[in-house]
């Protein structure tokens, strides 16, 4: 049963000294730990070491600085628990498969800590157990020897295997009793023993033809472990000569990459006998199983050549023993040390032991990654130099045993690069140079240092009134530099700066999208432009905000057709213009004035005459709204004649209002009879002649009452009663806003209804008979003359207030 210890250092206590490297610009502190012994086969889980003591740190510093175990080729032969810094042994270790025959068998690992970063070296020593019996590959050994052999003749033997090292290695072969042979241990140069077997008393075929003996190998264990093998001597008779080679130690170097197939050395043995007995076969004398694999020998010439590829790094050196063997069966021994010699066949391997990514960025002198280099070559084939990229803000930094670390040189800007792909490049020292490249990928993560950008600091929307509720009106757009939740977006009002703006009833936000929507229906004329504010904020922590502002322009719409002033459209008479019958051509009668609520083209008002009693008679401005007569007047026009007057806007569609406009034609101012009123289906010129000897009369009778003192008090009494009785019923003065003769009549440009500016008005009897009378006619106001401008113009109060001035 095999014996399982733990093996330890005689005294725990003693410890080997750590012994600190403080490497320029690392953080990190990098000792030596160990040796660690553990004697092969102990059961998993049993304890090693306590790592926190030999540290100096804390159960709980073990923990939270995360620490671990490396061992190369990715095997854990050891766990350490963090909880106690206990190094376990995490499976059962075969020394011979972990080492083979190499003594002292040591296991290189590494305890990396972080939080800071700490590398360790550190050693495990496998110790061999005496778990292996020595074996012999040949079970039974036949060996043929002359009779005739000299007394004291050696004679070698196949070695036994044992797989342990050390003194649990063979150290003693023995042989069983008989009186012809005894057996010797010899050492050979790689530590290995095998047995000769000595003649100590003369053979005879005759009298003895076969020997059976039995070999027995023995290691130094304690208890020691045997093993056995058959011993078949066949006494030979006359050959009494032995081949001998010509050196008894062949060494040869050879290159790795030497093909397959290349002569390795050639052996020569030379035998003194002849005939069959001088015929010598060169064959290996009991080869190891790698070492078939690898070389062959001709057995006729003694050439040996390779069967396969060498390797350095799998095996430095190969030794073999070669027999020559004559007819008689006589055999002489050589042996063959191979050396094999380095070339640079091994590129640099990197192997990545830990990697962050991703960094925040504006984080100085941050650990990206660490990493190892390994080249399986020796000397300068096996030296290796490490670098990146010369326009990174990264560094390298050398470790312990060709450990490196990656950091930052400087913070990191996200939204400059978001991501680097850093390559590290490694070439070894050789002849040629190797060159091995490994690519990283590390990527910056985002902080939200940056604040939402709106596209445009102001923004300008236009809508045409009367606009359909919820209407999409523009939309504000803001960029974030950043990435994820800090480049969310979500947009919002901010309260108006006039309390009076009811902004919440106007208009709507899109949070997600930035669309502005009218809630409303706007009004033009009730409101033609209007400002907020809006804020676009970011979703990081803290939150970032910019503000922007917007000025929604309200466009008009036709939606207000022309309003007719004066003429006065809805008097309770028509208003009626006094024409003299001697107005030349161009004589202004009257002005239209009308007004539009809208804006721009569509406040453009042009006036056109629709119908009119003597066509041609009249014309209208079409952008003054000015009256004129377009002819002179004679007899055989109508003293009444009635226009139809159409303003019209320019909107679209356009709008218009129309207005009637009576004119009365008079020979002159003072003449006291008006002519009444047509009546229906009645021809214009129908009774002038009737009526003109009642003119002549009236005109009389107006000439006597004008001269009477009386009538002029009257007439100004009756003045000033019909302004304050204000609009008169039937018999009463009708005044501009009851449709009757105008209140007020401009003179314009030195032609004008009234000459020498003056204000007249005209009451007339109410009613509806065929004849009205005519009650006065006198003036009002005298001339007043305006130097400043050019013109005369006189001005009622109570016409200005009819049109809202």
């Amino acid at each position: 049963m095999k014996t399982r210890t733990i093996g330890c250092m005689c005294n725990r206590r003693q410890r080997q000294v750590l012994v600190f490297f403080v490497l320029l610009g690392m953080s990190g502190v990098i000792a030596e730990l160990g040796p660690y012994l553990v004697v092969e086969e102990t059961e998993r889980g049993s304890f090693v070491a306590n790592l926190g003591e030999d540290l100096g740190l804390g159960l709980t510093e073990i923990s939270t600085r995360a620490a671990r175990i490396i061992f190369q080729g990715n095997k854990e032969h050891l766990q350490l628990k963090v909880q106690t810094g206990d190094l376990l042994i995490n499976d059962r270790l075969d020394r011979e498969e972990l080492c083979g025959p190499t003594e002292p068998c040591i296991l290189h690992f590494q305890v990396l800590m972080e939080k800071p970063l700490e590398i360790f070296q550190a050693e495990l020593r496998v110790q061999d157990i005496n778990d292996n019996s020595p074996t012999f590959a040949e079970r039974e050994m036949i060996l043929k020897i002359p009779e005739n052999s000299p007394l004291g003749i050696a004679f070698p033997l196949s070695n036994a295997l044992d797989l342990d090292v050390g003194s649990n290695n063979v150290q003693n072969y023995n042989i069983s009793t008989n009186s012809h042979f005894r057996v010797l241990t010899r050492n050979r140069s790689d530590g290995r023993k095998y047995p000769e077997l000595v003649l100590d008393k003369e053979l005879d075929w005759e009298e003895e033809p076969e020997i059976s003996l039995t070999l027995t190998a023995l290691d130094g264990g304690s208890p020691p472990r045997y093993g056995t093998a058959q011993l078949r001597i066949e006494v030979v008779d006359s050959n009494d000569n032995a081949p001998e080679f010509e050196q008894s130690l062949y060494k040869v170097h050879v290159p790795e990459n030497s093909p397959v197939g290349s002569l390795v050395v050639t052996v020569s043995a030379t035998d003194a006998d002849s005939g069959v007995y001088g015929k010598i076969s060169y064959t290996f004398f009991q080869p190891s199983e790698d070492i078939s694999k690898t070389l062959e020998v001709n057995p006729m010439t003694g050439e040996i050549r390779l069967r396969k590829q060498l390797d350095f790094e799998t095996e430095l050196s190969y030794e073999v023993d070669l027999k020559a063997t004559d007819g008689g069966g006589l055999s002489g021994k050589c042996t063959l040390l191979l050396q094999v010699m380095d070339v640079n066949d091994n590129p640099p391997k990197v192997t990545v032991t830990a990697l962050n990514s991703p960094i925040p960025e504006n984080s100085p002198e941050s650990v990206v990654a660490v990493f190892s280099v390994s080249d399986l070559d020796s000397g300068d084939n096996g030296k290796t130099i490490s670098s990146i990229q010369d326009d990174l803000p990264f560094t390298l930094k050398p470790s312990v045993k060709n450990f490196y670390t990656l950091v930052t040189e400087r913070p990191l800007d996200r939204e400059e690069r978001a991501e680097y792909n850093i390559t590290i490049s490694v070439s070894d020292l050789g002849t040629p140079r190797r060159h091995t490249q490994h690519n990283l990928t590390v990527r910056v993560a985002d902080v939200n240092d940056n604040a939402p950008a709106f596209s445009q600091p102001a923004y300008t929307l236009r809508v045409r009134e009367n606009n359909s509720p919820a209407l999409h009106i523009g939309t504000v757009r803001a960029t974030d530099a950043d990435a994820g939740a800090n480049a969310q977006l979500t947009y919002s009002l901010l309260p108006p700066s006039d309390p009076h703006l009811p902004l919440a009833s106007l208009v709507a936000i899109n949070p997600d999208t930035g669309q502005l929507f009218a809630l409303r229906a706007l009004d033009y004329e009730a409101l033609r432009a209007f400002d907020f504010q809006v804020r676009a904020a970011d979703r990081g922590a803290p939150a970032l905000s910019s503000q922007a502002r917007v000025r929604v322009l309200v466009a008009d719409a036709n939606d207000h057709a022309p309003v007719v002033l004066y003429p006065p459209p809805n008097a309770s008479a028509p208003c009626t213009e006094l024409l003299p019958r001697a107005a030349e051509p161009g004589y202004l009668l009257a002005k239209v004035v009308a007004v539009d609520g809208d804006a721009g083209q569509n406040a453009w008002l042009s006036y056109r005459l629709l119908q009119a009693t003597e066509p041609g008679l009249f014309g209208v401005g079409a952008h003054s709204g000015e009256v004129r007569t377009a002819r002179p007047l004679s007899e055989r026009d109508a003293p009444r004649q009635r226009l139809l007057l159409l303003v019209r806007d320019h909107g679209e569609p356009p709008l218009s209002a129309s207005v009637p406009l009576h004119v009365l034609l008079v020979d002159g101012f003072s003449q006291p009879y008006l002519p009444p009123p047509e009546a229906p289906g009645r021809a214009p010129g129908a009774g002038a002649g009737a009526d003109e000897p009642l003119t002549v009369a009236l005109v009389g009778a107006l000439a006597c009452v004008s001269a009477l003192l009386v009538g002029a008090l009257l007439a100004l009494a009756a003045g000033r009663l019909c302004r304050r009785g204000g609009a008169a019923s039937a018999g009463g003065c009708a005044g501009p806003a009851e449709g009757g003769v105008p209140g007020q009549l401009l003179d314009v440009g030195g032609t004008g209804t009234l000459a020498h500016g003056y204000r007249y008005e005209v009451c007339l009897a109410g009613g509806t008979g065929t004849t009205s009378e005519f009650k006065f006619l006198k003036p009002i106001i005298p001339n007043v003359s305006f130097q400043s401008t050019g013109r005369e113009v006189e001005e009622n109060p109570s016409f200005r207030n009819s049109f809202g001035i």
